[in-house]
């Protein structure tokens, strides 16, 4: 409650215009007596799609290696002490309030946006807890965003990158990679994953400006999937690792991406092939392709119906996840698919609806609890049908779980997809 109450005046600070600076963030800072140049060696890491899972899988490494990570990550699903790893811990509600209001003194009432003050907090955080390493998160763009206020990591990574939040970042791809490439700093190492040709051109000539060195997927490392591992492939050496426990397609990469920038890394955290094998064992991401195996909604299911959540919210994410349950499809021809589909307002339902056509059988829109700019179920509703899909309005999560069941049988996935709100919203209520 004390966490709620603070919070809510935080965001009383928010400035009626935004202006794409760090002048804010790095005068809070200066009264904070700067504790972003006090953290252990940072990995920083952009892009659009991947970057929570590809930390995920980097702190599991490190942590079977024996090491202790902070991490930053955005958004939460459930409560904002997810956003803060203390020493691989999550953040206590008491301590974060403690470092919100040091952090709200010091900025003595001036105009600032919620991400960068709870920003402030967590180098606050890092700054005087110990740990081994910090895994920072790129909450928006790069170039400024407040994670970049740091200059001085030990390593960039930026994941693959796709049309989202163009109306801050810019509405092509080569906009937007400008904006994710702007977290390279002088002289300093990166892990590119995968990306549109246009994107790595970008990120290539930001480079060159910066003398960064790019260690790009394809070109400099390689992963792929056998049938029981995943192949890594890098300078003219060929590894094999177990699979992530996370599922999906795209985990492999994300995973590749992670055990790149531990190669990479090898000489400042060195790092055993057997420590990767358990770290993507153990990984650990809520949100991304999980299968939800408790709770009261899970009650109400009937044998052979199974739900899945996930937080996607692009189409790329789409692409990817559509992709999965084909491959599942085809490895077990008597399962239908279904989708509980929620999103906010400023998304393009079309594109992130398009991917599955031709996959899944059924489709329930539903409203986001407690977001005012959620998508009208019914407008979802009709903008899938004209894509061909068969699809109805539901008034909640639980009447569309239940239309589903009444009007299908058999051996069912039923995937809740569309907005990490969405999904943030299940996890709380399911629990």
């Amino acid at each position: 409650m004390i966490l709620e109450k603070t919070i809510k005046r935080i965001e009383l600070l928010h400035p009626k215009v935004i202006d794409l600076s760090l002048e804010r963030l790095k005068r809070l800072l200066e009264k904070l007596d700067n504790p972003e140049k006090k953290l252990p060696p940072i990995i920083h890491v952009a892009g659009t799609n991947g970057k929570g899972s590809t930390i995920s899988i980097l702190r599991s490494i490190q942590s079977a290696a024996g090491r202790s990570s902070h991490v930053y990550t955005s958004p939460h699903l459930v409560d904002l002490t997810e956003r803060f790893l203390i020493a691989d811990k999550e953040v206590k509600a008491t301590t974060l309030v403690k470092l919100l209001k040091q952090c709200e003194e010091a900025n003595a009432g001036n105009a600032i946006t919620f991400f960068e003050i709870i920003t402030a907090a967590g180098f606050l955080a890092f700054s005087t807890f110990k740990a081994d390493l910090l895994l920072l998160e790129v909450g928006l763009g790069g170039r400024f965003d407040a994670t970049n206020v740091i200059n001085n990591p030990v390593l960039s990574i930026i994941t693959p990158i796709s049309l989202d939040h163009q109306h801050y970042l810019g509405n092509t791809i080569s906009k937007i990679a400008f904006e994710k490439a702007g977290i390279l700093k002088s002289n300093k190492p990166a892990i590119i994953g995968k990306q549109y040709p246009e994107a790595l051109e970008v990120i290539k000539s930001k480079a060159a400006q910066t003398n960064s060195k790019l260690f790009v997927f394809e070109r400099d490392w390689n992963i792929s999937e056998t049938k029981d591992a995943i192949k890594f492939e890098v300078d003219g050496d060929t590894r094999y690792f177990e699979k992530p426990s996370l599922r999906g397609t795209h985990q492999i990469h994300n995973s590749g991406i992670a055990i790149a920038a531990a190669h990479y890394m090898n000489k400042i955290f060195p790092i055993r092939n057997t420590a990767i094998d358990t770290g993507l064992k153990r990984v650990r991401w809520p949100a991304r392709l999980q299968k939800i195996n408790k709770g009261p909604l899970i009650d109400l299911l009937p044998d052979q119906v199974e739900l899945w959540l996930d937080g996607g919210h692009n189409q790329d994410a789409s692409l990817v996840i559509s992709e999965t349950i084909h491959t599942w499809g085809k490895q077990d021809p008597s399962i239908t698919f279904h989708l509980i589909f929620g999103s906010l307002n400023n998304r393009e339902t079309e594109s992130l609806l398009a991917p599955f056509a031709g996959i899944i059988d059924l489709v329930q829109t539903v409203a986001i609890p407690e977001q005012e700019n959620t998508a009208s179920p019914s407008n979802t509703a009709s903008i899938a049908r004209s894509l061909g899909f068969n699809a109805t309005p539901s008034n909640s999560l639980l009447s569309a779980i239940e239309a589903i069941i009444s009007k299908s049988s058999g051996k069912r996935i039923i995937l809740v997809y569309g907005s990490l709100y969405l999904a943030g919203s299940i996890l709380e209520k399911n629990y």
